[in-house]
């Protein structure tokens, strides 16, 4: 029996496509050719089907660089008679990628090779960070030697570099529009933004390649990006609101994310123009990498641990106060982050470090449970009454239709799931 219906995530095939003298200086599992999307339903329908066909291919290239794209299909069978309507894979498609993708093959590598020696990012360079190569020397010393800086010039390094682009930018509206399907492959719920929206400015991440031979001619890999949207506040500067992100699936769990998180962050602290960074609708697996970046910023802080925690280890001894003083026992001063915080010092840094209220509160919170004894009762219960307090301002309205025991009782759960995700996410910082 033959099968006419293809599961359109696995008809489509994508592909970062290098010029032959740029996959020389890879590891073969670095040429990026032939992997999948996650979602295909805002093109091919909710139910991510295409009938019609068996054995069917749909690929898609992308020259590595400046993505110019090559667009071709296949199949092994074709329905001849039907009452249905069999889909028109390419018609469809073409509404979603601009004008001009190629469809000879040679033609379309020959452009890549023309625009591996010619293409340069758009916009303007804003953060860049460097990686050991695959199976390269240095890639076992920075295991062994953890965080150790590696030299962009050696051979066994790759540079990555973060562009900060608007649609001023020169060619960049053209190379938007070739890029922003990723944004509907990779993104649940993703949608094309408006051009004539003036304000959009953009984050685009690129690996950086030199060749091997005489030339040293420099290539650049697209990697992935994200787009931001400033919105006005009073009175003379603007909230910006990180809005898409997206990785490609070959540099996935390279800890890429995070790095174009960190750029954009620190493009945010930088700006005086801006007041906050805050982030639209996250999915799960970007609140985790937010939590985590912005947990491990924190941690870096010493200012803001110092007075945070306030003394540590090794510090002079607290003055005696009270019972310390009759019993002869040293009192341990708390720090600002107490339980239960200091508000005033906390909205001080919150503006400092630019983060958006509801983020901070939640640092905070896991802050406090880094350290907080679960013997000191006190501590304990002051912890718990500060999460609860936001919870239930955060969740007022349905909490409210409660009675009041079914409210106690859920904002007890709510507590407890919090508080276990906390330390979840206090383990990968760990």
């Amino acid at each position: 029996m033959i099968l006419w219906t293809t599961d359109s995530n696995e008809a489509l095939t994508l592909s970062l496509v290098r010029a032959p003298k740029d996959k020389e200086v890879v590891a073969p599992e670095e040429v990026y050719e032939g992997f999948n999307p996650t979602f295909t339903y805002p093109i091919y329908g909710e139910e991510e089907k295409i009938y019609g066909y068996t054995d069917l291919v749909i690929d898609l290239r992308f020259a590595s660089g400046s993505l110019q794209q090559y667009l071709s299909m296949s199949y092994s069978a074709k329905l001849q008679t039907t009452t249905s309507t069999i889909d028109d894979v390419e018609g469809t498609l073409q509404k979603f990628i601009p004008a001009g993708y190629y469809t000879d093959e040679a033609a379309f590598l020959q452009k890549v090779e023309e625009d591996a020696e010619s293409f340069r990012p758009p916009g303007q360079l804003i953060y860049s960070y460097t990686r050991p190569a695959p199976n390269s020397a240095s890639k076992g010393k920075r295991k062994r030697d953890g965080n150790q800086a590696l030299d962009p010039e050696s051979e066994d390094v790759v540079e990555f570099e973060v562009y900060h682009a608007t649609w001023d930018t020169p060619g960049f509206r053209e190379y938007h529009r070739r890029m922003q399907i990723f944004i509907l492959l990779y993104i649940e719920g993703g949608s094309y933004i408006n051009e004539e929206e003036e304000i959009w400015e953009f984050m685009l991440l690129f690996e950086k390649r030199k060749r091997k031979d005489a030339s040293h001619t420099v290539a650049y890999h697209f990697v992935g990006y994200s787009t931001l949207y400033p919105f006005y506040y009073y009175p003379e500067k603007v909230r910006m609101r990180l809005s898409q992100f997206v990785i490609l699936t070959p540099y996935q769990r390279q800890a890429h994310g995070s790095e174009l998180y960190k750029a954009i962050y620190q493009y945010i602290v930088k700006n005086p123009t801006i007041v906050e960074l805050t982030v639209e609708d996250p999915a799960e697996a970007f609140e985790d990498l937010r939590d985590k970046n912005d947990l491990e910023m924190l941690l870096a802080h010493e200012q803001f641990l110092e007075e945070g925690y306030g003394p540590q280890e090794g510090a002079a001894p607290a003055r005696k106060t009270g019972r310390a003083e009759a019993t002869g026992e040293a009192l341990v001063e708390k720090g600002k982050l107490g339980p239960p915080v200091d508000r005033a010092w906390a909205e001080k840094w919150r503006r400092d470090l630019k983060i958006a209220g509801r983020q901070f509160q939640r640092l905070v919170e896991m802050l406090i449970l880094l350290r907080l004894d679960p013997s000191d009762k006190a501590s304990a219960r002051a912890y718990r009454l500060q999460v609860k307090e936001r919870l239930y301002r955060f969740n007022f309205e349905i909490l409210a239709q409660l009675e009041l025991e079914e409210r106690y009782e859920k904002l007890e759960e709510t507590f407890q799931s919090v508080r276990e995700d906390y330390q979840r996410i206090l383990a990968l910082v760990s």
